[in-house]
């Protein structure tokens, strides 16, 4: 039999897993932590958002500069196979009013016990705390509880993640391995991570507050989701939507009033105040909430005369910032190998037989089912192709 070595037991890596046992090579798993599947473990703690049922032609659209060379293996397992192959594990799924799509059980354990298990009964071995170190002559090197070890592979997949929760396994390092090699790759940056904010003491008491029914914006980038107060800046879905547009330097603003006009705004403002706190007449008149009215002094105080000004200035407050958290707080990296140094197989073509998926490659996508989606959908596509050229 061809022996075929997968390293990195996350969700791209066991798929590759699965395409080649499928038709008959002896896989083997090999992953640097002590058990598989650590990143998707805590994916699913927040529900494990698989996929999300939308038009392709949306779905696409959201892999930005990704698109292009990823629609055939997206195509190839759209979010109808997602689904078909997480009831094949005997999980069945839902689909929120936004189409996200997510295991009735809400949480991925159930589901990778089950994927190890189908696993398992097709013959591939699983070795943990193998951590890879290159190449020793033709054979891949690990370092391992029991000293150093090698493994002969005919055929190799590489995914070993992007460059964010190293404590989960993501740390990057196969960057400095594939570099020695003469591969290139581009640099990792964060993607979908958090906006740091040096907050004046006053806003203390509304960390853990969430803000709702806005819009940000930063540069091309927009999002109606929500964010959250936190010591550290802005979390959250909305915000980690636009993260890209800060990372690139573009200006964040909040509208706090997307539904309205300025016109609209404007007339709501005109009724009486009396002696009524400008405070408590953005609460009454427009329904901002205290988390929003702080926010708003907190960016943009003091806050300018007359009432068209005011409803001009709740349509776009500028939100000061510090850039985004650290890269390794991430929920997911851009960088990595770029689409020009694989093949159309996701073959390395520096590296014959090498073929890499998942994180490690240069994509970036946001929140809401895209991220583990092309997971499943490269791993399935390197894992399927690297068979091929096996034979």
């Amino acid at each position: 039999m061809k022996q075929a070595v997968v390293i990195g037991a996350g969700p791209a890596g066991l798929m590759a897993a699965e395409a080649m046992a499928e038709v008959g090579l002896a896989v083997t798993v090999c992953e640097a932590k002590p058990s598989v599947g650590r990143k998707f473990l805590m994916a699913g703690k927040s529900g494990l958002n698989l996929t999300k049922d939308e038009a392709g032609s949306s779905f696409r659209a959201a892999f930005a500069e990704g698109r292009k060379p990823l629609t055939p293996m997206i195509d190839a397992f759209d979010a109808d196979a997602v689904q078909a192959w997480a009831k094949g594990l005997d999980q069945e799924v839902f689909t929120g009013s936004t189409g996200r799509v997510f295991p009735v059980a809400m949480k991925a354990s159930p589901l990778l016990r089950a994927w190890m298990t189908r696993l398992a009964a097709t013959g591939v071995q699983t070795n943990t705390r193998w951590r890879w170190q290159g190449w020793q002559g033709k054979d891949l090197a690990f370092d391992t509880p029991d000293g150093p070890q090698t493994l002969a592979a005919d055929v190799t997949v590489l995914a070993l993640g992007g460059a964010s929760w190293a404590r989960l396994g993501s740390d990057g390092a196969w960057a400095g391995i594939l570099g020695g090699k003469d591969v290139p790759l581009a640099a990792f940056a964060p993607a979908n991570a958090g906006v740091l904010i040096n907050w004046s003491a006053h806003m203390a008491k509304h960390f853990g507050a969430a803000i709702k029914g806005v819009q940000w914006t930063a540069g091309p980038y927009a999002s109606k989701g929500e964010a959250v107060l936190s010591a550290q800046g802005l979390e959250g879905g909305g915000i980690y939507s636009i993260s890209r547009g800060v990372r690139e330097g573009h200006l964040l603003v909040l509208d706090l009033l997307p539904n309205m006009s300025v016109a609209e705004i404007t007339a709501k403002l005109s009724k009486p105040r009396g002696k009524a706190s400008l405070a408590n007449h953005l609460r009454k008149t427009v329904k901002l909430t205290q988390a929003q009215i702080a926010l708003l002094q907190e960016m943009a105080r003091p806050l300018p005369d007359g009432l068209r000004a005011t409803a001009r200035l709740l349509k776009a407050v500028p939100v000061q910032n510090a850039g985004l958290r650290p890269m390794d707080e991430a929920i997911s990296t851009a960088g990595g190998l770029p689409f020009e140094a694989l093949d159309e197989g996701l073959m390395i073509k520096a590296l014959p037989g090498v073929f890499a998926a998942g994180e490690m490659l240069d994509w970036e996508a946001p929140t809401g089912g895209y991220l583990i989606s092309a997971c499943l959908a490269t791993g399935r596509w390197a894992g399927q192709h690297a068979a091929r050229w096996a034979g």
